[in-house]
């Protein structure tokens, strides 16, 4: 996902400093707010995401919506 061409929808919190937004709009597909991902070892790993999710800023999970 490129951020430049996203649009995003109402800020509803953050966590640990990243904004956590209602929905996301992408040229891919729109996108809604799903869950904060696992934190593991270091990082947040990808293997945690379904096809249809997209993490953005890390740590944040986003399911596509129909």
């Amino acid at each position: 996902m490129n951020p430049k061409n996203a649009q995003f929808g109402r800020l509803v919190g953050n966590f640990m400093g990243k904004p956590i937004f209602e929905s996301i709009d992408v040229p891919e597909g729109h996108y809604v707010f799903d869950r904060i991902a696992t934190y593991v070892d270091d990082g947040y790993p990808l293997d945690q995401l379904a096809s249809n999710e997209i993490m953005y800023p890390e740590g944040i999970v986003y399911r596509q919506s129909k």
